[in-house]
């Protein structure tokens, strides 16, 4: 089942995210966009993948209970049919409604793969790139997966490595598996600002907010 966003995260929480993004942006120029969806792809191919997990093996089951149980007076055809049937039908149930098991049937890469496909695409929806010197940076939660990307504009590309953003990852994943994603990404976002400090984006005399600080949320 899909996660929902607006149930994941409670008021204080937003109000704590919105401010750590306020604090953040006092250190650098640096615009944090936090985005924060249920789930980035639905994964249909891992149901069907279920299905043929699931009728194959109902057929072995069936075959070796046949086998060595020496039924008799059974047709065949039934023995083929129906189990195959009901194999692939829960196969397909389990791999659609249970999380871990529709994330292993996928595999890893091609969740990474949907996660950043879908960042990117958060990333142009809330104009991440719509700052005077290119320095906007998306946060990006994907709940359902519980993976995190941070997506930097050119401006802070050019200051920060694609590894430095790990530790930020690596906290927020671990505040999301703990129950505490609020205060995770809040903690995150202040990391953000600490590591832009440090690399030298620095805040211009004339710097204003440019991008809205709230989390933005959907569904998928």
């Amino acid at each position: 089942m899909t996660v929902r966003v607006e149930r994941f995260f409670t008021a204080s929480d937003l109000k704590a995210i919105e401010a750590a993004v306020g604090e953040a942006e006092q250190r650098s120029a640096g615009e944090i966009v936090p985005v924060a969806v249920g789930i980035s792809h639905h994964y249909e191919a891992a149901a069907w993948k279920g299905a043929v997990l699931g009728a194959f093996a109902a057929v072995i089951v069936t075959a070796a209970v046949r086998f060595f149980g020496e039924f008799w007076g059974v047709p065949s055809l039934p023995w083929i049919l129906l189990p195959s049937l009901l194999g692939g039908a829960l196969g397909y149930a389990a791999a659609a409604l249970i999380r871990p098991l529709k994330l292993a049937l996928v595999g890893r890469a091609e969740v990474e793969h949907q996660v950043h496909h879908r960042a990117a695409a958060a990333f142009l929806e809330n104009e991440v790139f719509k700052t005077r010197e290119r320095t906007g940076i998306l946060i990006f939660l994907s709940l359902y997966e519980r993976r995190v990307v941070v997506l930097g504009d050119v401006g802070i590309n050019a200051h920060v490595q694609p590894h430095e953003w790990d530790g930020v990852v690596a906290g927020i994943v671990a505040g999301i598996r703990a129950g505490t994603p609020g205060e995770a990404l809040a903690g995150g976002i202040r990391r953000c600002g600490e590591l832009l400090a440090r690399r030298g984006v620095a805040l211009r005399a004339d710097d204003r907010d440019e991008l809205p600080d709230n989390l933005r949320m959907q569904e998928e």
